[in-house]
């Protein structure tokens, strides 16, 4: 039947979930692509940042270490005697074993390994003493270019054995005399390549990509291999040239040889080299391309549930409303066997179709009881006062928190979108459970807790809610719901003062009664309003306050339910100064199981 409810059900589902739901696939899968790109780029980059920074550290020290050295009272002697033709080769040998000494000492107190070697225009090294390093390249370029920080190189001319065969990089820094500024050589400080390499070569990007440390020439510094990287190594460091002065650092998008690469750099002005991390774009963007297919795959999962759950929560409505109306119709004629014998089996999950089918089952049953008995009237017309104050719930509060949930998931609030829709569920689960209006307190309080967790999400720092519940009353039953309008309100008045909301809530046990207290910091209620609130309390029933339109309805509300279930056993302590707060305390008789 096309007009059925059945029919109509199947094709709301289909519209309000299927379209929406490709709709958020599409952008989620879109929008998460390119935060999580942006984020592999900066953390990319971010690396290259870090090594940047412990070079940049390393090689301030060897900058420094070249000023300390040279400013030494040990080398300054040494070349005011190699300046000072009148000393005695004796005087010569002495300040040269004395710089000797200051230099191994130096280098061996240095955590970086670092050795001094000085180089005498007119005598050579003050190692092996002879000219041989003027052959060599890193003199080259100094003299001929005044590139003061070499690349990698063996250097015999150190003290230490172990750092004759291994490599290493320098800082050439003049030898000169601070008081006249003579320049009698050079002060070469060599450190351990391996001290930026081995960082550096750890540095990967994907699964091939890897990071460089070259001149601006393009060599490479610490002597590492380029390999199959030289190409795009030497096209990104020519459009840095081109296209980034004065800019530090920064990502090149390029192709070379039908693939795209993106190469991070970052310069290091001082020393003129530069930093060149290069990788496939399409190894680096790998886990987006994963993402994006289980996304797609998950997506495709989850709207192939949602289809089967809407088919089944259809049926499971259709069916009972089905047989219900069948029912239906043999109690409008009077004919209450027949109709129980058609009305729908109620199952053993508590949902409010199931809920509607054993409520109707029972006013059969009862209005069947009723038409041949006429019996306990009364009794029936106060239950159902009482069920009626106990649906009574503020529907704005699920709007709100719906609203919340919205807010957090367009803010990409994923684990709080759980929590607040994992809260929401447990109470309405709870206020779902009509099967008793006995509950423990330890569930009445986690149903508190639930609901100030979502209050907490909408009001942040401005509601501070203080519980202390005593471990003997968990167990102890009182009526459901006669906590939660309080709460509410406490929240509602004490944020209407305009200050933070300062709500404490408690449960003890005193003699032979449960007390349960609300206490909180809001504009207070006047005693006119107490007075009244008391005396329809004191009325026994609760048809007043579905009635009432004044002030404080959900106060009168948990007062008429405790009153009438309770009865004489229950009672009220109500204390409230205006803009000072209230405090509410419900006495009740310990109810064990």
């Amino acid at each position: 039947m096309p007009y059925s409810l059945r029919s109509r059900l199947m094709l709301s589902f289909s519209i309000l979930l299927i379209i929406p739901f490709t709709a958020v696939v599409f952008i989620l899968s879109k929008e998460s692509a390119k935060q999580i790109q942006s984020s592999i780029e900066t953390s990319t980059l971010q690396t290259i940042d870090q090594f940047a920074s412990h070079a940049d550290t390393l090689l301030l020290q060897i900058e420094d270490t070249g000023k300390q050295v040279l400013s030494s009272p040990f080398t300054q002697q040494w070349i005011t005697t190699s300046l000072n033709g009148s000393g005695t080769a004796g005087e010569r040998y002495l300040a040269m074993q004395q710089l000797r000494n200051f230099f191994s000492s130096y280098a061996i107190n240095n955590s970086n390994i670092i050795s001094i070697s000085a180089f005498r225009d007119d005598g050579g090294g003050i190692w092996t003493q002879d000219r041989s390093y003027k052959d060599r390249e890193w003199y080259k370029q100094y003299m001929h270019m005044n590139i003061r920080w070499t690349g990698a190189h063996h250097d015999p001319d150190q003290s230490d054995e172990s750092m004759r065969g291994r490599e290493v990089n320098s800082l050439v820094v003049p030898l000169v005399q601070l008081q006249s500024l003579s320049n009698i050589g050079l002060l070469k400080i060599n450190y351990p390549t391996s001290l930026l390499r081995s960082d550096i070569d750890k540095i990967r990007f994907g699964s091939s990509g890897r990071a460089f440390l070259l001149t601006e020439e393009g060599t490479s510094v610490l002597d590492q291999n380029l390999g199959d990287s030289k190409q795009v190594v030497s096209e990104g460091l020519a459009y840095v040239k081109a296209h980034s002065a004065g800019v530090i650092s920064g990502i090149i998008p390029l192709r070379q040889k039908d693939r795209d690469y993106l190469l991070f750099y970052r310069k290091l002005p001082a020393q003129n080299w530069i930093i060149i991390g290069e990788v496939p774009e399409a190894e680096l963007y790998a886990k987006i391309t994963r993402i994006k297919q289980t996304l797609l795959l998950g997506s495709l999962g989850l709207l192939l549930v949602v289809i089967a759950v809407a088919l089944w929560l259809s049926i499971g409505i259709t069916r009972p409303l089905s047989a219900m109306a069948r029912a239906m119709r043999h109690v409008k004629h009077g004919r209450f066997d027949l109709a129980l014998q058609h009305m729908p089996k109620a199952g053993k999950r508590q949902s409010e179709v199931n809920y509607v089918a054993s409520v109707f089952e029972q006013m059969t049953h009862r209005l069947k009881y009723l038409i041949e008995t006429e019996f306990e009237t009364d009794l029936r017309r106060k239950n159902a006062e009482y069920k009626a104050l106990l649906l009574q719930i503020n529907p704005h509060f699920y709007y709100n928190t719906l609203e919340i949930i919205g807010g957090l998931a367009a803010m990409k609030q994923e684990e709080l979108v759980m929590d607040a829709t994992e809260a929401l569920a447990k109470m309405m689960r709870y206020s779902l459970r009509l099967d008793s209006d006995l509950v423990k307190v330890s569930e009445e309080m986690g149903y508190i807790r639930d609901y100030l967790f979502i209050l907490q999400l909408r009001h942040q720092d401005n509601l501070n809610v203080t519980i202390h519940c005593d471990p003997q009353t968990e167990s102890l039953h009182i009526a459901k719901f006669i906590l939660q309008p309080l709460v509410e309100n406490a929240i509602k008045y004490s944020l209407e003062k305009g200050d933070t909301a300062e709500i404490t809530i408690s449960s003890e046990l005193r003699g032979s009664q449960l007390w349960l207290t609300i206490e909180d910091n809001g504009i207070g209620m006047p005693e006119e309003l107490i007075r009244s609130v008391l005396a329809d309390t004191e009325l026994r029933s609760g048809v007043g306050i579905l009635n009432d339109k004044g002030n404080s309805i959900g106060l009168r509300n948990v007062l008429s339910r405790c009153r009438l279930y309770y009865g004489d056993l229950f009672e009220v302590n109500l204390k409230s100064e205006l803009n000072v707060g209230t405090s509410i305390t419900l006495k009740l008789p310990p109810v064990r199981s």
